[in-house]
């Protein structure tokens, strides 16, 4: 379970407690959940320890990688960019990455290995979207039913604690990503709704694992 978009001592004191496997921050200024590294190193250093820390980036640059990470140690990097970018970033800063990967059919999942560490599948944003990812569209769970996943990955995608154990049955996703599912208005997320979230996604995925 990883609780995305945390922007808040609130929101990670929550994560945390309520056993997040991860715990995201966004470094995106389109975002309405996007910190500054500053931001992000003063709640990260809450807790030593504790869930690794993912830090998402749209399209970045190598220097704004670069000034986060001298901000804060990160654990993985979540990158919105295209597979060869990816590895190269990857590469370059010694850090594991997963890929953002939108999706709409069968067809758009990825078939073949490539030289990062996981993806994060979602549905591919709609025409009018200002960001990549984050925009609470769920993709049809069942396309990942029957797929051969090349590597570890997330679900993420207008997962919400009412419907995340539906999308774990149908999907078959062992590990699943929220953020705005989780928020009481946009930006802003609710401890209760991060606790129950993880409680519910930690029951469903036991089942699917004893499967």
């Amino acid at each position: 379970m990883k609780i995305c978009g945390i922007n808040s001592a609130a929101a990670f004191d929550a994560a945390v407690e309520a056993g997040a496997d991860w715990v995201g921050f966004v470094f995106f200024p389109p975002s309405p959940r996007a910190l500054s590294p500053a931001q992000a190193a003063t709640i990260s250093a809450r807790i030593a320890g504790g869930p690794p820390r993912v830090g998402l980036f749209v399209e970045p640059s190598e220097a704004q990688i670069a000034r986060v990470l001298d901000a804060l140690p990160l654990d993985i990097l979540q990158l919105y960019a295209a597979p060869d970018r990816a590895a190269a970033l990857r590469v370059r800063f010694g850090q594991p990455v997963w890929r953002a990967v939108g999706v709409t059919e069968l067809g758009d999942l990825p078939l073949t290995p490539e030289p990062v560490d996981g993806f994060l599948i979602e549905a591919k944003p709609p025409p009018d979207a200002t960001r990549p990812g984050g925009n609470a569209i769920a993709i049809d769970w069942t396309l990942t039913q029957d797929w051969a996943p090349p590597l570890p990955w997330l679900l993420a995608g207008g997962l919400t604690p009412d419907n995340v154990a539906d999308a774990i049955r149908l999907s078959g996703a062992l590990a699943v990503d929220v953020s705005s599912g989780v928020e009481q208005a946009k930006g802003m997320k609710h401890p209760a709704l991060i606790r129950r979230f993880i409680a519910r996604a930690k029951a469903a995925t036991a089942v699917t694992q004893a499967i």
